[in-house]
C-alpha cells in the first residue's frame, strides 16, 4: 500500500502543477476578442466561399473588427441586407455590394455534341480530365460529371443534358463553383439582365463546329456590329468586356447577330433581387 501511495503522490503533484502553469499561461496568453466580433460574425452568411476576399467569414469579420478601413460591401453572398447591417453596427456609411451571378460558358449539352468515349471512372469532371483531356468531343467543353453542382452550398447547379446549368434565382454568385470547373467554364457576372459567351472553345471555327453546333467559330460578326467595341474575338472565341456592356445602346445586337446562337441575352436577376 505504502508503495503504491509512493507513485500516486509524485504523479498528483506533477498535475497539479501541470494545471497552474497552464492557468497562469491562460491568463498571460490569453488574446482579447473584440466585443464586435461575434455579432458581426453572426450577420454573414457562413459561405466561406472567400469571395471577400478574406479566410472565410471569420477572417472578414476579424478584418472588419480589426481595420476600419476594410470595406463593409465585400460580402457577395449577403449582398445589401448584410453591408447594411455591418453598416449599423460598426457605424460606418453604407456601401452597395455588386451582387453577382455565375454563368456557364458552356451550352454543349447532348443535342449539340456528343462524347468521344464511355467514361466508366470516378464520377467527377477532375478525374475525367485527367483522360484524354475529358470524355467530350470538344476537350474544352462542360463534362457533365457534376463538380461544380457538388460544390455549390445553394445547390443552384444542375446537370441536365450533360450540361451544367445554373439557376439565377438561387444562386449567390459565392464562386465556389467558378473554382472547382476544371476547364474554368463558370465566371461570375453583375446580378443583371447580361450578354453571355455560351463557348469556351479557341480551336478555329472550322474545328469547333465539327465538335460542337452551338460553338463559336470566331467569325468576328459580333465585333463588327457591336458598336462600342465591347466583345472581341480572342483566340477564337468571342470574349465580352463587361465594362464597356451596360453603356451599349444597341444592347444586345451582338446576340441577335451571332451565327451559331453561342452568344445569348439572359436575365440574371438572381436572389439578391427576389424581394
Amino acid at each position: 500500500m505504502t508503495e503504491i501511495i509512493s507513485a500516486v503522490i509524485p504523479v498528483v503533484i506533477i498535475g497539479i502543477i501541470c494545471a497552474a502553469v497552464l492557468v497562469i499561461a491562460s491568463k498571460l496568453m490569453a488574446v482579447e476578442e473584440n466585443e464586435k466580433f461575434p455579432v458581426i460574425r453572426q450577420c454573414l452568411p457562413g459561405a466561406n466561399c472567400g469571395a471577400c476576399g478574406f479566410a472565410g467569414c471569420d477572417g472578414y469579420a476579424k478584418a472588419l473588427c480589426d481595420n476600419p478601413d476594410t470595406p463593409i460591401n465585400l460580402c457577395i453572398p449577403g449582398a445589401d441586407n448584410v453591408a447594411k447591417q455591418l453598416s449599423e453596427i460598426l457605424g460606418v456609411e453604407f456601401a452597395d455590394v455588386a451582387e453577382q451571378i455565375a454563368v456557364v460558358h458552356c451550352s454543349g449539352d447532348c443535342a449539340h455534341t456528343q462524347d468521344k468515349y464511355i467514361y466508366q471512372g470516378i464520377e467527377s469532371c477532375a478525374a475525367a480530365k485527367l483522360l484524354y483531356g475529358g470524355k467530350g468531343s470538344c476537350t474544352y467543353g462542360c463534362m457533365g460529371l457534376g463538380d461544380c453542382a457538388n460544390a455549390c452550398p445553394q445547390n443552384a447547379i444542375s446537370v441536365i443534358a450533360n450540361a451544367a446549368v445554373i439557376n439565377p434565382v438561387d444562386c449567390v454568385g459565392c464562386g465556389l463553383c467558378t473554382r472547382t470547373c476544371p476547364n474554368g467554364l463558370i465566371s461570375l457576372v453583375t446580378d443583371t439582365k447580361n450578354v453571355v459567351v455560351t463557348c469556351s472553345n479557341h480551336d478555329k471555327g472550322a474545328v469547333t463546329r465539327k465538335y460542337c453546333f452551338n460553338g463559336c467559330i470566331g467569325c468576328k460578326k459580333c465585333e463588327r456590329v457591336c458598336p462600342l467595341k465591347a466583345i472581341k474575338v480572342i483566340d477564337n472565341v468571342a470574349v465580352i468586356d463587361y465594362t464597356k456592356c451596360p453603356e451599349c445602346p444597341d444592347f444586345g445586337i451582338c446576340a441577335e447577330n451571332c451565327t451559331t446562337g453561342c452568344i445569348k441575352i439572359s436575365d440574371l436577376h438572381g436572389i439578391h433581387s427576389v424581394k
